[in-house]
C-alpha cells in the first residue's frame, strides 16, 4: 500500500509547475521554488558509484561520490568541481584526522527504486534526467537553515547540505568530516 501511495505521489509531484514548502506552512519569496522549514535537519544527496556514466548531467547537479566521499557539483555536462575534501588526511590545530569521506551505500541502495521517479518543480523545458529536478528560470532553492548545522545535526548522512545562518555559509558533510563553503 505504501509503495502505490508513494507511486501516485511523485506521479502528482512530478507536474507540480508551483512552489513548494517541506516542513513549513508558507514559501518566504515568490522566487523560491523549494524551501525548507527550520531544524536541526539538513537535505541528503544522491549517492553515485560513477559519476561518469550518468547520461544527461546539466550544470548545476549535485551529487556525493560514494567511492571517495567527494561532493561534487556539474559545472558542464563532463566537468565535476568537488565541493568537500579529498584526500587522506589533514591537520589543524595540531591534529591530525581522515578527511576521506565514508559513505554507506546502504542508506539509499535498500531504498525501492521507482521507475521514472523524477519529480519536478516547475517549467519542464527540456529533459533531465535527476531525482529532483528544479526548473524555472527565475525561481531558486532555498536550503535548510540553522546555527552551527556541524554541532547541531546529530548523525549527520554523508552527502547532507545546509545554510549556517551564524556563519553564512554552507555546510556540506561528506561522512566524516564538514565542508564549509562562504561565497
Amino acid at each position: 500500500m505504501q509503495k502505490i501511495f508513494s507511486i501516485l505521489f511523485l506521479a502528482a509531484v512530478s507536474t507540480i509547475n508551483a512552489q513548494v514548502a517541506i516542513g513549513k506552512e508558507t514559501i518566504s519569496s515568490p522566487s523560491v521554488s523549494l524551501e525548507f522549514g527550520v531544524g536541526n535537519k539538513g537535505i541528503i544527496l544522491p549517492y553515485i558509484l560513477d559519476a561518469s556514466i550518468m547520461q544527461g548531467v546539466v550544470a548545476g547537479t549535485m551529487i556525493i561520490d560514494a567511492k571517495t566521499g567527494v561532493i561534487q557539483y556539474a559545472t558542464s555536462a563532463t566537468k565535476w568541481t568537488a565541493l568537500s575534501f579529498s584526500g587522506s588526511n589533514t591537520s589543524y590545530d595540531n591534529v591530525t584526522q581522515d578527511i576521506t569521506g565514508k559513505v554507506n551505500t546502504l542508506i539509499q541502495s535498500a531504498l525501492v527504486d521507482l521507475p521514472s521517479a523524477t519529480t519536478i518543480i516547475g517549467t519542464a523545458r527540456e529533459n533531465i534526467a535527476g531525482v529532483l529536478v528544479l526548473s524555472d528560470n527565475n525561481k531558486a532553492m532555498v536550503l535548510p537553515k540553522m546555527e552551527s548545522p556541524h554541532l547541531n545535526i546529530k548523525n549527520p548522512a554523508p552527502g547532507m547540505m545546509a545554510y549556517d545562518t551564524l556563519k553564512k555559509q554552507l555546510a556540506v558533510f561528506n561522512g566524516t568530516v564538514w565542508t564549509f563553503w562562504k561565497p
